[in-house]
């Protein structure tokens, strides 16, 4: 079945750096496009990266341009996320999904960033 493993989270401070790692599973992943999705407290899951099935093509919400990197290993079945600069309103868990999600989540990553 789909799974998907993430891990790398932390608690960090103000303009620290984390990477986040997800191992996926069950589904031919190197057809399928990716994304890293957030959700804090009191708010909706939304999508913060994706990229394309072979990595060239990478999209980036606003609010993490410029400071969030997404990339991917095809022969691993892996999907990462290189978070720099982080501020108190990346706190959130973390999670990878397709870039349209399946009904399927995984357990995410807890992100926690203090000021």
């Amino acid at each position: 079945q789909v799974q998907f493993v993430e891990s790398g989270g932390g608690l960090v401070h103000l303009g620290g750096s984390l990477r986040l790692s997800c191992a996926a599973s069950g589904f031919a992943f190197s057809r399928t496009a990716m994304g890293w999705f957030r959700q804090a407290p009191g708010k909706e899951r939304e999508l913060v990266a994706s990229i394309s099935r072979f990595g060239h093509n990478e999209n980036l919400a606003d609010s993490v341009k410029g400071r969030f990197t997404i990339s991917r290993d095809n022969d691993k079945n892996t999907v990462d996320l290189q978070m720099n600069n982080l501020l108190p309103e990346d706190t959130a868990m973390y999670y990878c999904n397709y870039r349209t999600p399946s009904g399927s989540w995984g357990q995410g990553t807890q992100v926690t960033v203090s000021s």
